[in-house]
């Protein structure tokens, strides 16, 4: 009888491999860069098919020093990561399944396979992206290069830039971990173990919790969901949720929930990430009762006396006649009003 792993272990690679969806919904790699002009840094964070951030003034910067224009369509792996990552999570739900140690093995082997060839194909990138610039540029410093660091810490002119798996990249990389964790313990420390006679429960636990666990993923970040104070991190700016009056929220077409916690970080998310904003759903955080309201529906007031977190001093309103009431001005459409931040 071929060896089979615990019972516990199918679950924990059923587990694992579920938890990868999570990159779905969450950036995988983030770069950071900080200047004395920029004391707050700016950040560009790669999903699985698209960037967000500060990529429209990083874009501003980098055309003075030759670099290319970052957008999506130089990223092709945009357009089929997705479908591999999801390829490596149900097999990594066939292996939970079948129980079987030599599969979990090449599964271990096709994820250190899949970050090895993802972070050589980043480190390309970076290559070109760094060493091919206009020789026509404002500033030129022979002998120069720009290449971003793949992970790790670098200094470009008076920029300090940091290269790091964001939240999606870790739980992937943690995903990975646990698996070899599995593997070696299924290899060394069970070696000589009888193998498991139980063939069918196993099985259907493995498949059970992956299931349960999916169902949790796809039910918290998909659709329209409240805010959740001092847990949620605003989409463009980073900053924790710490106000449910003055929020957003845009749902992609494919499902993904943005948040936001200023109407301002909402504008500059859509500027910055036009695909990914296409056809959107938009929601503005009613300012009298927190509570979501369709941006098509919502009017909005502009005013100095409205401390946003991120001083678009823009509060929305459900209907016209409760911003009215504030006596504060000529409120506008929430969609025209949007447009001009």
């Amino acid at each position: 009888m071929k060896p089979r792993m615990h019972p516990f272990s199918r679950i924990l690679v059923a587990l694992a491999a579920a938890s990868m969806s999570l990159c779905f919904v969450l950036p995988a790699w983030f770069i950071y860069l900080l200047a004395p002009q920029y004391p707050e840094g700016l950040t560009m964070y790669i999903w699985l098919d698209h960037l967000s951030g500060d990529v429209t003034i990083i874009n501003g910067l980098n055309h003075y020093i030759g670099m290319k224009h970052i957008d999506a369509s130089m990223f092709p792996e945009f357009t089929y990561l997705r479908y591999i990552l999801g390829g490596i999570i149900l097999l990594g739900l066939l292996v939970a399944f079948t129980g079987r140690r030599k599969h979990l093995f090449f599964f271990v082997l096709l994820l250190v396979g899949f970050a090895g060839a993802a972070l050589y194909d980043f480190y390309s990138w970076g290559y070109d992206y760094g060493h091919h610039l206009d020789p026509k540029a404002a500033i030129q410093v022979p002998g120069l290069f720009y290449q971003p660091p793949v992970v790790g810490h670098k200094k470009l002119l008076n920029f300090d830039a940091y290269s790091y798996p964001d939240s999606g990249g870790w739980i992937v990389i943690g995903a990975g971990l646990l698996c070899i964790a599995v593997w070696s313990w299924e290899r060394f420390l069970r070696k000589g173990a009888r193998p498991s006679r139980s063939v069918v429960l196993p099985g259907k636990s493995a498949l059970a919790a992956s299931v349960l666990l999916l169902f949790t993923l796809s039910s918290c970040s998909q659709g329209l969901k409240p805010f959740q104070v001092g847990r949620d991190a605003c989409a463009d700016c980073r900053m924790t949720i710490a106000d449910v009056h003055y929020g957003a929220e845009l749902i992609t077409s494919k499902g993904r929930t943005y948040v936001f916690d200023d109407l301002r970080c909402l504008a500059h998310f859509r500027k910055a990430n036009v695909a990914a904003a296409a056809n959107a759903q938009l929601y503005f955080a009613d300012y009298e009762r927190g509570t979501l309201v369709p941006a098509a529906q919502a009017w909005v007031l502009t005013d100095t006396s409205y401390q946003t977190p991120m001083n678009s001093h823009s509060v929305a309103f459900s209907d016209r006649a409760a911003a009215d009431r504030q006596a504060k001005g000529s409120p506008q459409p929430g969609l025209t009003a949007l447009e001009k931040l």
